[in-house]
C-alpha cells in the first residue's frame, strides 16, 4: 500500500487495493480526495461523540449528508479510518457494521448523576409533549384559516349578494305594482281544482296497483316486466312525484 497525506489533515491514509485505481490520479487530486475524507471524519467523530449512541454507516450518511454534503462512500471511508485510528469503535453483526464513540474517553457517571439525568429527561419529555400539542393546535388553526375566505374574497361575496338582493327587490316591486293580480276567489278555485285532480290521481293509481297485484299472483315474471309488456308507464319512469294536498 501507499500512504498519502492531505495538506490539511494530520492523518496518513493508506491506499488499499480497493482504491488502487486512484493511484493514476495527480497527487493534488488525491490530496483533494483524502481532504474530503478528513473533513468528513472530523464531522463524524464529533457527531458520534455528541450523540454517544451506535449508528450504521447508512445512518451516519443519512443524518449528516444534507448538512455537510459528503457522499456515502466518503462517510464509509471516514468511519473505517476513524476505527483504524482507534478514535471510534466498530462492532460487526453479520453483514452489518455498527460504529459508536470510544467509551473510555467519557468519565464514569455516578448513580446520583444518572437519577438527575433521568429527572431532566422526564421534564424535557413533558415539555416536548406540551410544545408538540401546542404545535398541533396551531397547525389546526392555520389549516382552518387557510380554508377560510380572505378579506378580499368576503368583500367580493358581499358585493355579489347585495347585487342579487337588489335584483330580487326590483322584481318584487314589479310584481307588487302590476295591475293584473289574481283575485282571491280565482286563486281559491285553482286550489280546489288542484285538490280534486290530485285526489283522482291517487285513486286511479291505487286502482292500477290493486289490479296489477291481482294479475301478478299468477304471472311468472316481475312487475317491471309486466308493465313493459302491456305498456304501462309509471310516475317513477317519468320522475314525477305526487304533490301533497
Amino acid at each position: 500500500s501507499v500512504d498519502y497525506l492531505s495538506s490539511d489533515c494530520t492523518t496518513a491514509f493508506a491506499v488499499s487495493s480497493s482504491i488502487q485505481p486512484f493511484i493514476s490520479l495527480h497527487k493534488s487530486e488525491l490530496n483533494w480526495f483524502y481532504s474530503s475524507i478528513c473533513h468528513a471524519a472530523s464531522v463524524i467523530l464529533k457527531y458520534l461523540n455528541d450523540q454517544n449512541r451506535p449508528y450504521s454507516a447508512q445512518d451516519v450518511f443519512g443524518n449528516l449528508q444534507r448538512e455537510y454534503g459528503f457522499g456515502k462512500t466518503t462517510a464509509v471511508k471516514a468511519l473505517e479510518q476513524l476505527n483504524q485510528d482507534g478514535k471510534i469503535k466498530e462492532k460487526v453483526y453479520g453483514k452489518q457494521k455498527i460504529y459508536f464513540a470510544d467509551q473510555s474517553q467519557f468519565t464514569a457517571v455516578s448513580e446520583a448523576d444518572l437519577k438527575t439525568l433521568d429527572i431532566e429527561i422526564s421534564e424535557l419529555s413533558e415539555k416536548f409533549q406540551n410544545v408538540q400539542q401546542s404545535c398541533r393546535q396551531l397547525e389546526a388553526e392555520l389549516k382552518e384559516l387557510n380554508s377560510s375566505m380572505t378579506t378580499e374574497e368576503v368583500s367580493l361575496e358581499i358585493a355579489a349578494l347585495n347585487q342579487e338582493c337588489a335584483s330580487h327587490q326590483e322584481r318584487l316591486q314589479k310584481i307588487k305594482s302590476a295591475s293584473n293580480h289574481v283575485a282571491p276567489e280565482d286563486k281559491e278555485k285553482v286550489y280546489d281544482e288542484r285538490k280534486l285532480y290530485v285526489k283522482e290521481w291517487k285513486r286511479r293509481k291505487r286502482m292500477v296497483g290493486d289490479l296489477t297485484d291481482a294479475v301478478l299472483e299468477g304471472y311468472p315474471k316481475s312487475r317491471k316486466q309486466f308493465y313493459e309488456e302491456i305498456g304501462i308507464e309509471t310516475d317513477e319512469d317519468h320522475m314525477v312525484t305526487m304533490p301533497d294536498v
